[in-house]
């Protein structure tokens, strides 16, 4: 089972945002800690901020931060939300061609189940438990100082208070169709 590389971006974030709760990153910071391209990090909280786990604050004091508490984001239920075509084969996933042997096939069945499994395994998680230990996920991401991991002179963390002045409530989201695909191994 693999997961596509839009919903690993999406986790990276959450798990990001969630380092610094409740602070704000940009998504440039974002890109710079994890290695990862803007372009694609964009769309991703644009997704995360249509399902209302982000909240994106426009401006020069701009960034994203999350809408809920890390506690309150199960693992499952992001997954779900973010690829809900998590079919492992072909014929798991709607509108693919059917098989030939799909009548009598076992494999759907025991490959269906093993997806329910691993969406109860990832609904035994919220955020806040991949979050622990908080100080060294902060390190690893350079997430912690007075400069950003991109080295600019804007400080990785602002103080919620100057966010909420600056917000004017959330940004518009695109439209699913405009996220980036990935291809996934059967």
């Amino acid at each position: 089972m693999q997961l596509t590389a839009f919903t690993d971006y999406a986790l990276r974030m959450l798990m990001g945002l969630g380092a610094v709760a409740p602070e704000k990153l940009t998504v440039g910071q974002l890109s710079s800690a994890y290695g990862i391209s803007v372009h694609h990090l964009l769309k991703v909280a644009n997704e995360l901020a249509a399902l209302g786990y982000v909240e994106t604050i426009r401006g020069k004091s701009g960034g994203v931060r999350l809408a809920k508490s890390p506690e309150a984001i199960c693992i499952g239920v992001v997954v779900r939300a973010v690829e809900p075509e998590l079919g492992v084969v072909p014929c798991l996933r709607t509108g693919d061609a059917p098989c030939v042997i799909a009548p009598v096939c076992r494999l759907k069945r025991v490959l269906a189940g093993a997806t329910e499994r691993f969406f109860a395994e990832l609904d035994q998680h919220t955020l806040a438990d991949l979050l622990e230990p908080r100080h060294q996920l902060q390190r690893l991401l350079k997430l912690t100082g007075d400069r950003s991991p991109a080295g600019d002179p804007e400080p990785a963390l602002a103080p919620l208070a100057q966010t909420r002045a600056a917000s004017s409530g959330p940004a518009s989201s695109r439209p699913a169709s405009s996220r980036p695909t990935s291809s996934r191994a059967t």
